[in-house]
């Protein structure tokens, strides 16, 4: 059975709107509409778990579930302070049965089809999955007084996306860990990285990207004329 949990609990302040970024409308439908439409429609997701601040409860369902009616059964889950908390929170609420889980930002609403199902085969092999794309400019790090320090090359660097995917066990057995080590990773590969497990890149979409600023709605809805 394939799970996916979608995070959709953060505020999304650099957006500057009065609401919850995930409710933004790109083309008269919220963004998390999309995103968790993609998952919906896919036919190797058994169950969506949606997470979702615990005062916005009554906003989603009035205005998400109850008014577009999707296929699947959507459990809810309520954010936590740190979005490690908020997947926590998710991953509780996951089917018994439940042997792979897709964790995908709630605001990324232009995953494919295709990217779902590569990431569920290639998991079912490599146990611990991520998408991304090379970077297409040149990084730098620099010290706290922002001085270059090393300019890494280019060809080694990913930007990685969303959805993350892991064998059940595998991701369960890491979060639990990093409660205990009282660790905080700044996504979910990194805590599995942290306990040994290797994690497979896969190519995704410069397409999948993460609405945050008010100048990705505008690509958001160039994305959705092109297609």
């Amino acid at each position: 059975m394939n799970s996916a949990i979608i995070v959709a609990a953060g505020k999304g302040k650099r957006m500057n709107k009065d609401i919850n970024k995930q409710y933004i409308k790109l083309m008269d439908k919220e963004i998390i509409y999309y995103t968790i439409s993609a998952f919906d429609n896919n036919t190797n997701i058994n169950e969506i778990i949606v997470v979702i601040s615990k005062d916005e409860e009554e906003y989603f369902k009035s205005n998400i579930l109850n008014k577009y009616k999707f296929s699947k059964n959507i459990k809810i889950a309520y954010g936590g302070k740190e979005r490690q908390d908020s997947v926590y929170n998710g991953l509780k609420l996951l089917s018994d049965n439940s042997e792979i889980v897709l964790i995908h930002d709630g605001a990324r609403p232009f995953i494919s089809d295709n990217i779902i199902n590569d990431v569920i085969r290639e998991t079912k092999d490599k146990k611990a999955v991520v998408v991304g794309v090379p970077v297409k400019d040149t990084i730098k790090i620099v010290d706290e007084n922002e001085y270059v320090k090393d300019t890494p090359h280019r060809n080694l660097l990913w930007s990685v996306q969303t959805p993350q995917s892991f064998h059940v066990n595998i991701i369960k057995e890491a979060y639990n860990n990093a409660y205990k080590d009282n660790y905080y990773g700044t996504d979910d590969s990194m805590i599995v990285e942290r306990y040994g497990y290797k994690v497979k890149m896969l190519f995704g979409s410069y397409e999948n990207i993460k609405i945050t600023t008010g100048e990705d709605l505008y690509i958001g809805e160039e994305i959705l004329r092109r297609r």
